[in-house]
């Protein structure tokens, strides 16, 4: 996708939803770092309905540690692999009081170290709850940036770093957000809609997708 089409991919998604937000639930940093490590290979819906009363209970590494691995896995059992997740948010709580004094830190490495913790949760909490220009590769986002052509690669890695290449000011902030809700809602997986997508004349995405009255003549 040449400069110019980047510039104007953005945009259009900046038009549509200038002030994009995550559909996690949080409330400070930290609960927003627990969110994003339940999220791994689960949907935000089923995360949010899971940690609604949890975090209304815990919102801080210590509260977390009182409240016990037992006490964790009884909120989130309706979460996959919620057995191991649990141990790791006990494990990072842990190492959060042990080596940061119960604050999550503003900085990558010290983010990563945390068990469970990969450079996908550090990105998004990174950029959501410090500010940082981070774009958090996920399925959606991967998928995006491949089907579109703004960012093609064979691994999340390449994608994010061409992301982060190709992204103009004044859009870095919010990619991650407008990327992730486009892979979402409008460029889905096995059937894109792409007669409402307002970006579609600069996707290199063919043949593209009828619309549903269209695809039945």
């Amino acid at each position: 996708m040449k400069k110019a089409d980047i510039f104007e991919f953005y945009r259009r998604l900046a038009e549509h939803d200038p002030a994009p937000e995550t559909e996690l639930q949080w409330t400070n940093p930290y609960t927003l770092l627990v969110a994003v490590a339940l999220s791994a290979q689960a949907t935000d819906i089923g995360v949010n309905k899971a940690t609604r009363r949890l975090f209304a209970e815990v919102d801080t590494p210590a509260a977390m540690l009182a409240l016990g691995e037992a006490g964790l896995k009884a909120h989130i059992k309706t979460i996959g692999l919620f057995n191991t997740k649990a141990r790791n948010v006990i494990a990072a709580a842990q190492m959060l009081v042990d080596r940061h004094g119960g604050v999550v830190p503003e900085d990558r490495a010290a983010l990563e170290a945390l068990p469970g913790v990969g450079r996908k949760t550090a990105n998004v909490v990174l950029n959501v709850a410090f500010g940082h220009e981070t774009i958090a590769v996920d399925t959606h986002i991967f998928r995006v940036a491949n089907r579109t052509g703004l960012a093609p690669g064979k691994d999340v890695r390449t994608v994010e770093d061409k992301l982060e290449k190709v992204t103009p000011q004044p859009f870095r902030s919010h990619a991650h957000h407008w990327l992730i809700l486009h892979g979402r809602y409008i460029c889905k997986a096995r059937k894109p809609e792409c007669w409402r997508c307002p970006v579609a004349d600069l996707c290199r995405f063919r043949p593209q997708t009828p619309p549903p009255a269209a695809a039945k003549v």
